[in-house]
């Protein structure tokens, strides 16, 4: 039976709400990384995203939540084109074979909902058990486009306003060369 968003409930791991918005702009803004957002329609997929962008430079992701059989979770950014292998990339990172994570893991671990799943979600990652993967191909890009939590919203930042982000609320993501060996599918 496939999960519906709508039945999620909307909590994190330890019974806190999670963070918003709003609560991602503060801490970049904290951070003193500059960022601008644009509201615009739900894009739930990659193919809703290019749709709406036509034209705008920068990197564009695709974001998968993952966990393995023992429960380890990896939250995997990469270029939007990009299929992945996610034996090769379970192998490599020596976790074994991962699989999609369900929608309440999702919610629990980074307190968003499927086609919102961003790497600035690990914001809500307050027991830190989630792995960041990073496309180094990705961090070559600038601006970088993500949602703030919200697929209804776009944010733009740096690449070393991303990392600067991630190592503040989380810890350092792993940066992976997906050209090379058998990881892209």
């Amino acid at each position: 039976m496939k999960e519906d968003s709508q039945d999620v409930e909307a909590v994190l791991i330890n019974g806190a709400s999670p963070a918003t918005p709003d609560d991602v702009f503060a801490r970049l803004t904290e951070l003193g990384i500059e960022h601008s957002t644009i509201s615009h329609a739900p894009m739930r997929t990659v193919a809703d995203s290019r749709a709406l962008r036509e034209g705008e430079p920068g990197g564009y992701s695709k974001n998968l939540f993952l966990r393995n059989r023992k429960g380890k979770m990896l939250l995997v950014t990469m270029l939007e084109h990009r299929t992945v292998n996610l034996k090769a990339l379970g192998t490599q990172l020596g976790l074994g074979k991962p699989s999609f994570a369900s929608q309440q893991r999702l919610m629990n671990y980074l307190g968003v909902i499927p086609g919102s799943v961003t790497p600035l979600a690990v914001l809500n990652d307050v027991t830190r058990v989630v792995t960041a993967v990073l496309d180094q191909a990705l961090l070559e890009l600038d601006p970088l486009h993500f949602h703030p939590c919200d697929n209804r919203m776009t944010t733009s930042i740096s690449t070393d306003g991303l990392i600067r982000y991630m190592r503040s609320c989380h810890t350092d993501p792993l940066i992976v060369d997906f050209d090379s060996g058998d990881l892209v599918g």
